[in-house]
């Protein structure tokens, strides 16, 4: 029997390639490692709300989104841990006198700096992304993520004025431009900490795969962490192993060697 229980995977460049279409190994792999009664998280920067087709079509029912600010188990939610409002507020400033743009994501939208850039509709299409709307400065959002749109390698220096925040580059041709902004207490690596301590599981008992620097601490925070070929350059030196890319059947290729499907 495995001792293997649990298995975390991020979305973009690592289930979903670079056309927006999914392997059919990938989709056969999941599926064997469900028939092992292994419980499948999806865990990804996006929202929740954008991602329920796509978990629904996997018939996963488990879900890290917001890069780790909110967690569902099988269909009941987990935790929830939205961002400082004083923080949210001065990176809209930021961004705003630097001519970038920003999205806020909350339980059930994505809210635009600007909804009318070029920038934003590139973003928009790229990420199939639903449930838009504008800021509103009179609006009290609750924060669960962000994203900066728009910003040069330079540009990210403005942001470090908080030192629990840093900022990931996305890590899809065309999206280079836009960073995720992770809090150092609120991941995806403590998602997934998070949910071993309530499964009682080890992390031993914990696969992850992922591509982005978002995934860092995740792939640290189980037994068996794989970075996909198409990752990060600056990923590979944080997880245990390196598999195929996304486009070569990367998650099969690595749930094979551990000897957990055929």
């Amino acid at each position: 029997m495995s001792d293997y229980k649990v298995l975390f995977l991020d979305i973009d460049g690592t289930i979903i390639m670079p056309d927006d279409t999914i392997e059919d190994t990938t989709i056969n792999a999941i599926r064997q490692v469900q028939e092992k009664g292994i419980e499948v998280f999806l865990a990804t920067g996006r929202p929740l709300h954008e991602i329920r087709e796509l978990a629904k079509e996997l018939n996963v029912h488990s879900l890290i989104g917001y890069n780790g600010a909110f967690a569902i188990y099988q269909g009941k939610d987990l935790f929830q841990e939205p961002m400082n409002k004083e923080s949210v507020k001065q990176f809209i400033d930021i961004a705003k006198k630097n001519q970038h743009e920003l999205v806020l994501y909350t339980k059930d939208q994505n809210i635009f700096s600007d909804i009318e850039t070029d920038g934003v509709k590139e973003f928009i299409e790229k990420f199939h992304l639903h449930k838009n709307d504008s800021y509103s400065p009179s609006n009290d959002y609750e924060v669960l993520g962000m994203t900066l749109i728009n910003l040069k390698t330079k540009d990210t220096a403005l942001y470090k004025h908080e030192d629990q925040i840093h900022l990931s580059q996305v890590n899809l041709e065309g999206m280079l431009h836009c960073y995720d902004v992770i809090r150092d207490q609120v991941n995806k690596g403590i998602g997934v900490q998070y949910v071993l301590k309530h499964l009682g599981l080890k992390k031993e008992n914990a696969i992850a795969f992922g591509d982005g620097m978002n995934d860092k601490e995740m792939l640290l925070s189980v037994g068996e962490g794989f970075a996909m070929g198409n990752g990060h350059p600056d990923l590979f030196q944080y997880a245990k192993h390196r598999t195929t890319s996304v486009t070569e059947s990367g998650i099969y290729n690595g749930l094979k060697a551990l000897g957990i499907i055929e």
